[in-house]
């Protein structure tokens, strides 16, 4: 049998490939313009905040676009802990972390040409770094990096002459209040350097900054000096200056000795002094304490004959809150849920109320908050808004404490730092509405906590905010616990 080599054409081997490679051409192109339908822009510069002021962080789209449907959202290093979020057309403060709650703002003036700013009130040093701007239209994204650098002068330098060393009067200039980390020097008149004795630039518990700065002067050197602190992003300086007469520099005087010797003497017995008088003090004050413990437990003891059932209202919560079919624990769930907008329902921040308001009388209910970072715990008028952002006070109706950033307050207006020597892991909430009292209890050691005093009108409803999960100890759910009528309340371990 004989067979034929079929042939191929180069020129129809081609001609067949072309119509695909062309459709492939096509996709990459189609993928191009829609991946590059705009980008982000900010400022070139870092942008400069003073301390406890504001500041505004302008970001745009190029080409000029309206944003308005665009999903808007500023962070820093994580994407889904939001600084500000857009989305919808409206402000959306689910996602926003707590240190930015109530101090940021959405500058949408001129977002149908693309340009938005982000305005930080109250600025802070741990606002100080790197955010980004992001904008998402269907599948199309970008973002662009921004810099904001926190500054801030503090106060003017406080000179003060602290005795004798090296045969001469050691000078000491102190200073506090700076961000970021200041610059300090000794100056002479002519605006030259002088070497210093000893220098310490150390950071507060607040995040600023402080200076101690010290000089020795002898005879030989300059009588006049100045202090110079100064802030090298605002490139800003504080100074102060001290003369030193002659009179007061060290001589070797017999009578001067002899006066020496007498003051050593009297601050010796002045120290005695000062620790006895100290010792007594604590004594008083360690009494005090144990009288007023005992007399918090005694309230608290009190409270437990006042026992209620308290059992969560599913109508008032958050979408966001997960309730447990038998209304006694509650958790800040990981996504929104699909439920109807009602009147009674919170809307903005994760919060329920509790079925049933109380218009006179005692009453006394717990929660376990077990190792929770942050929650908020209290009474509330029923007519309070559920709808928006709002602040926990009681001239807005509330009545609460919180923990929050590893601080216990009473929800005052300015807050009221709560001393908590031992963590609750249980908190005890009294009502005593004729009385217009409400107190919380720490369970665990039978302290009091805080006690609002006010006058009461209307309907009051217990309140529950089981935090923001930030992380993994802060997911836990809030629990109402059974107060055991012979148990005198749960002890804790």
């Amino acid at each position: 049998m004989t067979g034929k080599v079929p042939s191929f054409s180069p020129g129809s081997t081609v001609s067949s490939a072309l119509p695909g490679y062309v459709a492939l051409c096509l996709a990459l192109q189609v993928y191009r313009l829609v991946s590059a339908q705009f980008t982000v822009t900010g400022p070139d510069h870092p942008v400069i905040a003073s301390l406890g002021g504001e500041a505004v962080l302008p970001c745009h789209l190029s080409p000029r676009m309206s944003a308005e449907n665009m999903e808007v959202r500023w962070f820093r290093s994580q994407f889904s802990l939001a600084v500000h979020l857009y989305r919808d057309g409206q402000d959306q403060y689910g996602e926003q972390m707590l240190e930015y709650q109530g101090r940021t703002e959405l500058l949408r003036d001129h977002i149908t040409n693309g340009s938005v700013s982000l305005r930080i009130r109250d600025i802070r040093p741990s606002d100080n770094g790197q955010y980004k701007c992001f904008f998402q239209s269907g599948v199309s994204y970008e973002d662009a990096l921004l810099e904001l650098h926190v500054a801030g002068l503090g106060s003017a330098p406080a000179i003060s002459v602290e005795g004798h060393q090296d045969g001469g009067i050691r000078v000491v200039c102190r200073s506090a209040g700076w961000y970021p980390k200041p610059e300090a020097q000794w100056r002479d008149l002519q605006g030259q350097l002088l070497p210093s004795a000893s220098e310490n630039i150390s950071p507060e518990a607040s995040g600023l900054f402080q200076t101690e700065i010290a000089i020795v002067l002898t005879e030989e050197s300059k009588q006049r000096v100045s202090c110079c602190v100064r802030n090298p992003r605002l490139n800003q300086e504080r100074e102060s200056e001290i003369s030193i007469a002659e009179l007061f520099l060290p001589r070797v005087n017999p009578w001067m000795v002899a006066l020496g010797v007498i003051l050593s003497l009297l601050a010796v017995l002045i120290g005695l002094a000062s620790y006895c008088f100290c010792w007594q003090h604590r004594a008083k004050a360690a009494h005090r304490a144990e009288r007023e413990k005992l007399q918090g437990e005694l309230k608290w003891r009190r409270a437990l004959l006042n026992a209620v059932d308290v059992t969560l209202d599913p109508d008032t919560a958050n979408p966001k809150l997960v309730l447990s079919e038998d209304r006694k624990r509650v958790r800040n769930g990981d996504k929104r849920q699909d439920l109807p907008d009602n009147p009674e329902r919170f809307d903005h921040y994760p919060c329920v109320l509790d079925a049933e308001g109380f218009t006179g009388g005692r009453r006394y209910w717990e929660v376990e908050v077990g190792d929770k970072t942050g929650w908020e715990l209290g009474v509330c008028r029923e007519s309070v808004s559920r709808k928006g952002w709002f602040i926990a006070t009681p001239g807005n109706g509330y009545w609460a404490v919180w923990l929050r950033d590893g601080g216990y307050k009473a929800c005052t207006y300015p807050r009221t730092p709560l001393p908590v020597s031992v963590r609750p892991s249980w908190v005890g909430i009294f009502l005593d509405y004729d009385a217009g009292e409400v107190s919380f209890y720490n369970v665990t050691d039978r302290s009091h906590l805080f006690t609002f005093t006010d006058t009461f009108s209307g309907t009051l409803r217990p309140y529950f905010y089981p935090g923001v999960n930030t992380w993994g100890t802060n997911a836990a759910p809030l629990i109402i616990c059974p107060v055991p009528a012979q148990a005198g309340g749960n002890l804790g371990p």
